[in-house]
């Protein structure tokens, strides 16, 4: 089940599919013969049950690998609802998922299989991306209260060996029904540069660098994926020189069929502009699109993939 398709430095193709990263050669004559794996024994559905298995990657400025490994639960809970814990009183699943990993570059096409944490505490990291400044951002996929309107989704700035949060704390310092204020210790956990609309499901992040929409040079991308209210959208952020979205306090995000909703008193939130408004619109609900992920195309237009209608959709100016 491949997910993340990226260029590499070295010119070579990679593609990040459940259990592993692999490469090959596009120009290759037989591009088949070509491809091998680069990171292997990733987790994939014997560990996650179904939940987060799919893998994603950046490259960091000097060939390191950044791969995300989602949580294999929503809130680390037991059947009856108590936190699994270890004798600490942490999470037991938080040492070894829910964080994005360092895979060192070795030279020569390498990289190593042992790997170091990079950033944890983070639910499921498939939205990465990198600015050329060496900003590193995540956007989280919270977890799946029944509520509507809570828990927020994320934009996090990624910073070697800090905690963003999961499975104890939402929003900015909010404990997760399930996690004592004692356990979560929301006050010691990084939080999130901006906060999202709840269940956007925010699936890809690109830094849009094409010629056929100047208006959009250098803003964020973001394709969100959910089925709820808030979703079934593509949204433009303005950054600044470091890559980092300008944020807003005091903000409202659109829902469908019509109307807005305001975020949490004195919390920042993304200054987005919606490229998209939906398609396959359903009357009276939100629309059916599920767009996943985008790549800028040579002539400067928007590829998307909407893995519900099973299509890839181009946003280009009218000619």
């Amino acid at each position: 089940m491949p997910h993340t398709v990226k260029r590499g430095p070295d010119g070579r193709i990679y593609v990040s599919e459940m259990n592993r990263i692999l490469t090959l050669d596009p120009d290759a004559a037989d591009a088949q013969a070509s491809v091998r794996t680069v990171i292997g024994d990733l987790p994939d559905n014997r560990l996650h049950d179904n939940r987060h298995p799919l893998s994603s990657f950046v490259f960091d400025g000097n060939g390191d690998l950044l791969v995300n490994v989602g949580a294999p639960s929503d809130r680390c809970l037991d059947a009856a609802g108590k936190p699994k814990t270890d004798e600490r009183g942490a999470c037991v699943e938080d040492a070894a998922t829910a964080q994005v990993r360092r895979h060192a570059y070795l030279g020569e096409g390498r990289w190593a299989e042992d790997s170091t944490v990079f950033a944890s505490g983070l639910r499921n990291s498939i939205a990465l991306v990198r600015h050329p400044s060496g900003t590193v951002l995540q956007a989280e996929n919270s977890v799946d209260l029944d509520t509507p309107d809570h828990p927020y989704d994320e934009i996090n700035v990624l910073t070697q060996g800090r905690h963003y949060g999961w499975p104890y704390c939402v929003d900015l310092t909010t404990p997760l029904p399930g996690w004592p204020a004692r356990q979560a210790r929301c006050n010691e956990r990084e939080r999130p540069i901006a906060l999202l609309p709840p269940h956007a499901a925010p699936l890809d992040l690109i830094y849009y660098d094409g010629a056929m929409f100047p208006e959009l040079q250098g803003r964020l991308l973001m394709t969100w994926h959910g089925f709820r209210r808030t979703a079934g959208r593509i949204v433009a952020v303005e950054t600044d020189e470091a890559g980092r979205p300008l944020t807003d306090i005091g903000g409202r995000y659109a829902i469908y069929p019509r109307g807005a909703l305001s975020y949490p008193a004195g919390a920042p939130s993304v200054n987005g502009k919606v490229l998209t408004p939906g398609w396959d619109k359903v009357a009276g609900r939100h629309p059916r699109g599920s767009p996943v992920t985008m790549a800028t195309a040579p002539d400067g237009s928007i590829w998307v993939t909407d893995d519900r209608s099973r299509a890839i959709l181009r946003i280009a100016r009218p000619r």
